[in-house]
Order: structure tokens, then sequence, then C-alpha cells
């Protein structure tokens, strides 16, 4: 195969225009697609970069806020367990509360009862005591008994305070002098001298018997009694008995 020059040359210029007609028409176009490419990758690369910033502020501010939550949390579960607490003392100290005032009214129910039992008891031992000394008193009553009384109502007379004495002064007063037996013409007389000694005034009082009296006189001016007799002294046994004193 033979070297043409000219045919060399002319593959030159065929060379020469392609690469023109490839730059001219060709690699500019591809050039320019090549760029916008470029700078489209380089755009997405820095809208890239951007939201991986954003999104790293985004993890920030998410972890910032989920610690705020957390404390948040760990708070309201610290408040949450005072206020359980609280409210279990509360219950506590109520539940304390009602059984000691369960307590306390049992206890005063339990001395109630015990008082109620201890009363009955010695209410049942007055009236033993009573009818014992009732029985026992009525076999030494007698004549004897209520003469002694009477000595005693006589003693009483002399003793008696000035405001007791308001009724035997007052005229419009009946007076009687009641007695379990006849008193004596002597003893009559003993009383009638010490009441109107007392009234201050000449009287005349009524004597009657009484067999309820058991023993001894019974005294009466208007509202005001002289009491000095078995019946009355083994009532006021009882009554005083029955009282604690």
């Amino acid at each position: 195969m033979e070297f043409d020059l000219t045919t060399f040359i002319l593959e030159v210029l065929n060379f020469l225009v392609l690469v023109w007609l490839l730059k001219r028409f060709f690699y500019r176009p591809v050039l320019a697609v090549i760029e916008a490419r470029q700078a489209a990758t380089a755009k997405t690369m820095a809208d890239a970069e951007a939201v991986r910033r954003e999104a790293e502020a985004l993890k920030g501010e998410c972890g910032t806020r989920l610690a705020g939550i957390e404390q948040e949390r760990l708070a309201a579960r610290s408040a949450l367990d005072a206020e359980i607490a609280a409210e279990r003392a509360r219950r506590l100290a109520a539940v304390e509360a009602e059984v000691d005032a369960d307590r306390q009214r049992r206890q005063m129910l339990e001395t109630r009862e015990r008082s109620e039992r201890e009363a009955a008891l010695e209410r049942e031992a007055v009236n033993i005591a009573a009818r014992f000394a009732s029985r026992f008193l009525e076999r030494l009553a007698g004549p004897e008994l209520s003469a002694k009384l009477a000595e005693l109502a006589l003693s009483d007379l002399d003793a008696q305070a000035p405001e007791n004495l308001a009724a035997l002064r007052d005229p419009a007063a009946s007076i009687k002098v009641v007695s379990a037996y006849p008193l004596d013409a002597a003893r009559r007389a003993a009383f009638t001298q010490a009441l109107g000694r007392l009234a201050g005034r000449a009287i005349t009082p009524e004597f009657s018997e009484d067999a309820m009296l058991k023993a001894g006189v019974c005294i009466m001016a208007g509202a005001w009694v002289l009491m000095a007799n078995l019946r009355d002294e083994l009532g006021f046994f009882a009554g005083s008995l029955d009282h604690g004193g």
C-alpha cells in the first residue's frame, strides 16, 4: 500500500473538520449538559448538605426536647410519687384515727358497762343492806326506841337554824307532832314548850299517832318538817347509799 500525501492531508483536514464540527455542534452542548449536570449535582449536594445540617439541627433540637420531656416526665413521676405517698400517709392517718376513735369508743362502752354493772351491784348491795337494816331495826322498834327518838327530836329542835323557824313563827301555820307510839303527858309538854319557845309565842301542837313511822316522831309546821323516826331514817339511809354517800 502506497502512502498518498494528498489523501493523508485530506484525512487530516477531514479530521480537523470533524473535530471542529464536534466542538462546534456537539462538544459544547455536551459540555453544557455536563456542566448543567455538575451544577445540578452540586446543587443537589448542597441541598443534601443543607438538609443534613437541618436534620442535624432537628436531631439536636429533638434531643433537647426529648431531654426536656424526660426531665418533665421524671419531675411528674416524682410529683406523682410524692402525691401518692402523701395520700397514703393521709389515709393511714385517717385509718389510725378511726381505729383510735373506735378503741376509745369501745373503752368508753366497756367503762360505762363496767360502771353500770358496778352501780347495779352497789344498788343491789344497798337494797340488801337497807332491807337488812330495816328488818333489824324493825325488830328493835318499840316504845323504848320511840322514846329515845323523841328525845333526839327535842335535841334537834334546839339546834335548828333561824331560817328554818320561819314556818314555826307563822301564826297561820298548823303545827303537828306525829309519833309512832302515843306520847306521855311529859313529852307532849316538852314538845309544846320547845316549839313555843322557837315560835316565840304560845302554841298548841296537834298530836297524833301513825304506826307507819315504826318508831320516833315527825314534826310538821307548814312546809317545814323535822323527821326523827325509824321509817324516814331508813328511807334516808337507803337513799344516801343509793346515791353513793
